[in-house]
């Protein structure tokens, strides 16, 4: 249960056993910063740019003449690469990229420790024991820390988040604020929504939870009137901190392409051949990551094998027979032009118009449900096909386990939520919901997009694990991190 503080000193006094937790995700982490992981070309993406940026006042991607601005990315994580490529290559040519693993290594146990800090003062003291173990030991976000893409800081920014808006719900509900929680819960909103254009989503869930959490609490208290006013003026600082971050980005976007673009497009910059009907063919039959490996990935600017096209991608075989020859076109010169990218955009509108179910519902469910359970092998440098056994029995094997350690975190999560231990659960549970929704819309399938909803099964699991179920007195509007 929550308690106030005290004293200073026992303000930022960290139990020792959490030491001893600690100790042990730092060592997980540097294990993968000491075993290179498996380098994925966003990350020579967000660097580029990040360049560009610093050395030749270009936000965009190419080198040379070939240089132009883009908004193929936001500007939070190639600036975060790019700083530390100016602090330390000069000294480290070759291996100043493990500053930034050691940087995120940090920020990764940072995050644990929010997390634990949210469920002690939510939950209990042993959740939050729970909640840091389970943090420290998740294979699914350590491995990231040693990994230069999104995910780390995503984490650390949705930890932040849950953090900060637990604070601030909980000033709300005694009935006093706490603007200090209001602006790190919007500064981590602004961050996650800098570094993704789906962190748009942890400003939706917190922004929503605010809101109805704290006007629900002072409706009981305060007439009715007041209580919005109340609500309203809470929500609308949060959200001034989360969004005015991305204003300069909105007014460069303005200035350079003469569009209104806030986050950054799907497919493709302002003036460029849109690709998004040969997309949306993808989409009609798209399930899994081996979809994402063998032919998505590989779409356009590849050779794609036509025994890769599942049969379940075309309704006839008259379909298969035009949907196979416009594939042999594409894999002339490997690039889509206008007239193939309408004709595959004809197919997709016909068997969308004969399945709509399947298209809208039944393939974006398998898409989440392989996203959210699938063994993550690429972190770990394991084969797509993991289930190829005689091919690999290694690796099967320690797919199959970082598997069922998955399946681990999701039902336990799952059963807590279903349980009613879950504190705030309409903020934490509308976040999960409104990426499924994102992620089942997208044709590429990657386990990676749901390394965000851990820092949630974090503190959903150590409930589930406790029998711990949310205070059902008023928390301290200043509790500390051990508080």
């Amino acid at each position: 249960m929550s308690r106030p503080i005290h004293s200073p000193r026992q303000r930022f006094r960290i139990p020792r056993r959490w030491l001893l937790w600690l100790a042990a995700g730092l060592i997980l982490r540097l294990a993968f910063v000491y075993f290179p992981r498996p380098v994925d070309d966003d990350t020579f993406d967000y660097l580029q740019m990040g360049h560009n940026l610093f050395h030749y006042g270009v936000y965009g991607t190419g080198t040379g003449d070939d240089m132009g601005p883009s908004t193929y990315r936001l500007p939070g994580y190639p600036i975060f690469l790019a700083t530390f490529e100016s602090l330390f290559a000069r000294f480290w040519p070759n291996t100043w990229f493990t500053t930034v693993f050691l940087f995120q290594t940090a920020v990764d146990l940072v995050s644990g420790l929010l997390l634990a800090a949210f469920a002690r003062r939510h939950l209990s003291d042993r959740a939050a024991e729970v909640a840091l173990a389970l943090a420290m030991l998740c294979p699914f976000t350590a491995v990231y820390s040693a990994i230069a893409m999104t995910e780390c800081l995503s984490v650390f920014a949705i930890s932040l988040g849950i953090y900060a808006a637990g604070r601030a719900l909980a000033a709300e509900v005694s009935g006093t604020r706490d603007l200090s929680a209001l602006f790190l819960a919007g500064c981590a909103a602004a961050l996650g929504t800098l570094l993704r254009p789906d962190g748009i989503f942890l400003f939706a869930a917190m922004a929503l939870g605010l809101f109805l959490y704290t006007l629900r609490s002072r409706i009981a208290a305060q007439p009715a009137k007041l209580a919005f006013g109340r609500t309203l003026s809470a929500t609308s600082i949060f959200s001034l901190v989360a969004l005015l971050p991305l204003v300069p980005w909105t007014v460069r976007n303005w200035e350079v392409f003469h569009i209104f673009q806030p986050l950054a497009p799907r497919y493709s910059d302002p003036g460029e051949l849109s690709i998004a009907g040969a997309r949306r063919w993808l989409r009609t039959w798209t399930i899994d990551f081996a979809d994402t490996a063998v032919v998505c990935w590989q779409f356009p600017g590849n050779f794609v094998d036509p025994i890769d096209i599942p049969p379940r991608a075309f309704d006839s075989p008259q379909q298969r027979t035009y949907g196979l020859q416009l594939l042999a076109e594409y894999n002339r010169d490997f690039s889509l032009t206008p007239s193939l990218i309408d004709r595959f955009a004809a197919v997709a509108a016909v068997n969308i118009k004969a399945h709509p179910i399947r298209y809208y519902v039944g393939l974006p469910l398998l898409r989440d449900a392989d996203m959210l359970l699938r063994p993550r092998t690429l972190e770990f440098g394991l084969d797509v096909f993991w289930w190829r056994w005689r091919e690999h029995p290694a690796e099967s094997a320690w797919a199959i386990f970082l598997g069922l350690l998955n399946l681990f975190y999701v039902a336990a999560a799952a059963w807590a939520f279903i349980r009613r231990r879950v504190p705030w659960p309409w903020m934490l549970g509308s976040y999960i919901v409104l990426r499924f929704i994102l992620l089942g819309a997208m044709e590429n399938p990657e386990p990676r997009y749901t390394v965000q909803f851990f820092p949630i099964l974090i503190v959903a699991a150590a409930a589930a694990l406790t029998c711990s179920r949310p205070s059902s007195k008023v928390p301290a509007a200043q509790t500390s991190l051990t508080s």
